[in-house]
């Protein structure tokens, strides 16, 4: 799979089009999880989907239940 058919599934699904790397890079780890795409095909969308500026959100940690030392 590559980033077109990552976004043409990604309007199947939505109902809408976008060009947000962030919004398809979460489509695809959804996808993974989801057993649609395989490990390689996912490390290859995300690759690319860095190269055009995505970015994995931070995690806010003070709220967690895991005590941090």
């Amino acid at each position: 799979m590559d980033i077109r058919e990552l976004k043409s599934k990604f309007i199947q699904s939505r109902d809408y089009i976008t060009d947000d790397v962030n919004a398809l890079m979460d489509f695809a780890k959804k996808a993974y999880i989801q057993n649609d795409i395989n490990i390689k095909e996912y490390r290859l969308l995300v690759r690319e989907l860095e190269k055009q500026g995505a970015v994995i959100p931070e995690t806010d940690h003070s709220d967690s239940l895991i005590e941090h030392s």
